[in-house]
């Protein structure tokens, strides 16, 4: 009985911004619905993110706020089952807190951007619940809801009397970037009554969440808003343009929305704009690459470099890293589309030749066919893709960051999924339910149908204890791991994760030596 009435037992935490009512759930203390910055709504969409003006009274943190305006697929999809659930509304600047107790205990703080390439995802997900890293690590966690497709990505820098105080006087392009400094604002003012230590805050991100991730790391204020980073499957190949270049992207943007500018945009309904931005789909999509309709900016105002360099040099040099990539990452997009499994090798010569030139595309092809045998046309277009957008770059972080002495460990996540005939292999997203060990969460989700479960409690386990050791003291390493060293250019050691768990030695070695022959190009 008393067990009971602690779970129903009302949480108050006074705030500067007012006083909220959480409550008791498994033990945590949990706040939900936190507004952590004004309603980007009105005159206020495609402005960067305002402080919330606070509120009079208790306001009640015990439901989700509305996720972000998205497309949503009714029934699913045959990967995820669905990557973002009503209700959504444009009015979506929230945050969750999870906490062992809202005390002074100042506990590490672990912030999660979700990703879903620019256009989907939520904070308010179950599979991104909290509640496992708040109870198994004795941490502090933190998710957001933040703006994407239209209402992030978009820019209209030319208007008149867009400076924008926020950001010093300049009109940022990247308003997704701006909601994520809002909220760790608001955990670095806030997450002391928590329970938090805003001194110690790791912030972890996968996909289009983990690019965030580095991106914010290249903030100025980055260093005074967290510690670490962990990067789960960034997409760090992905070209990053200046905003003249993106520009002809915002002017299609108009034409499929019906639009002439930014006034009357606003005054459209959201899901008026969310249709709009299926036609821009339509309009960027090219065969052999990871559809990206929006993408962030180089806008010299939130976003100064390219997110794969920001962890380099200057202060985010100290910042301490944690990357990795999933071994098939490119299977998550292409291995289900039949129009793909029939390409020819013709084809994916030709794309080959996008990246590498077409002197050395039919030998690339020869040499990625050669590391998997029986490999059809689009095995090897798919190892592309995943070499290029991710596998690769982060190599190349590590590699950078290793040779300047900087703090990095790395992993690949190897095991594959039984689902649609194998088919998906160790695709992208696939290591998440394993990081968070939260399988319950993820029981509608086609992707982990058919994982043993033995398999899974036990790779769940070893990914999750070394998440929250990252998180707590930089390093991954548990009594449960094998010994993970740090990245190094002479030994280049990178944990496999997989129903056997060990540390190789320039696992990824034959990718990272292939795509030394590609051309230079400019960042």
């Amino acid at each position: 009985m008393a067990d009971m009435q602690e779970e129903a037992a009302p949480l108050v935490v006074e705030l500067p911004a007012g006083r909220l009512r959480g409550r008791t759930e498994g033990g945590l203390a949990v706040f939900k619905g936190l507004p952590y910055a004004a309603p980007p709504v009105g005159d206020l969409r495609w402005r960067a993110a305002r402080p919330h003006p606070g509120w009079s009274g208790t306001r009640d943190a015990t439901e989700y706020g509305p996720s972000a305006p998205q497309m949503f697929i009714e029934g699913g999809d045959p990967v995820l089952g669905g990557h973002g659930s009503p209700p959504f509304d444009d009015d979506c600047l929230t945050l969750n807190v999870w906490t062992p107790a809202p005390d002074a205990a100042r506990r590490p703080v672990l912030v999660w951007i979700h990703g879903g390439g620019f256009v989907s995802g939520s904070g308010s997900l179950p599979v991104y619940s909290g509640e496992t890293f708040a109870r198994d690590g004795d941490l502090v966690v933190v998710t957001l809801n933040y703006r994407i497709g239209p209402l992030g990505y978009l820019s209209f820098a030319d208007e008149a009397g867009e400076a924008d105080e926020a950001e010093g006087g300049a009109q940022p392009a990247n308003l997704w970037l701006t909601d994520q400094l809002a909220a760790l604002r608001w955990v670095r003012d806030n997450i002391d009554r928590f329970g938090g230590d805003p001194d110690r805050v790791t912030v972890a991100g996968q996909s289009g969440g983990a690019l965030s991730t580095a991106s914010l790391a290249g903030h100025p204020e980055a260093r005074k808003l967290f510690q670490r980073v962990i990067l789960q499957s960034p997409p760090l190949g992905l070209r990053i343009p200046a905003p003249a270049d993106y520009q002809e992207r915002v002017d299609a943007y108009l034409r499929c929305a019906g639009a002439k500018d930014a006034d009357e945009l606003r005054g459209l309904p959201w899901p008026r704009l969310i249709e709009a931005a299926g036609g821009l789909f339509a309009q960027t999509t090219r065969w052999g690459y990871w559809p990206t309709p929006f993408l962030p900016v180089r806008d010299d105002v939130t976003l100064f470099r390219h997110p794969a360099h920001t962890l380099l040099d200057g202060p985010a040099a100290d910042i301490d890293v944690l990357v990795g990539w999933t071994r098939e990452e490119a299977n998550f997009g292409f291995a289900l589309d039949p129009g793909y499994a029939q390409a020819t090798r013709e084809q994916v010569v030709d794309r080959i030749a996008e990246t590498f030139g077409a002197g050395q595309a039919a030998d690339v092809y020869d040499e990625y066919a050669r590391t998997r045998p029986g490999a059809r046309p689009v095995d090897v277009l798919m190892d592309l893709i995943t070499d290029e957008l991710f596998r690769v770059p982060c190599l190349e972080l590590a590699e950078a960051r290793a040779a300047s002495g900087r703090p990095v460990w790395a992993y690949q996540f190897d095991l594959p999924a039984p689902a649609h005939q194998g088919r998906l292999a160790a695709a992208h997203c696939l290591e998440l339910p394993f990081v968070f060990d939260n399988f319950d969460n993820w029981a509608h989700v086609p992707l982990v149908e058919g994982i043993d479960p033995v398999v899974g409690r036990g790779l769940g386990r070893s990914m999750h204890r070394a998440w929250i050791a990252f998180a707590r003291t930089g390093d991954p390493n548990h009594d449960g791991l094998p010994s993970w060293e740090p990245y190094r250019t002479d030994d280049r050691t990178t944990m496999r994760f997989d129903s056997v768990t060990l540390p190789v030695s320039d696992l990824a070695g034959h990718a990272r030596r292939l795509h030394r022959r590609r051309p230079a190009d400019s960042e």
